[in-house]
């Protein structure tokens, strides 16, 4: 059996007033499933850059890049609608 501790989070009233108006979502799993996928994210990323010979500078172009191209990808999926 895992191992199970409670936490405490602090959410604005009206993140607070949604998630009441739908008791039927398991809330605590919503939750778990998502500081999961954030957690294996970074685990991934700290492979990723442990042995990485980019600079700085290099990551920020990339993230541009990225940003850039996610950009255009959603503009293009706005105006197909």
């Amino acid at each position: 059996m895992i191992n199970m501790v409670n936490m405490t989070i602090a959410v604005p009233g009206e993140l607070k007033k949604l998630i009441d108006a739908h008791p039927e979502i398991n809330w605590s799993e919503v939750a778990r499933q998502a500081w999961w996928q954030k957690a294996r994210e970074l685990e991934l990323l700290n492979k990723l850059t442990k042995t990485s010979k980019a600079s700085d500078k290099d990551v920020l172009d990339l993230a541009k890049l990225i940003k850039k191209g996610m950009a255009e990808w959603h503009n293009e999926q706005v105006s197909r609608s």
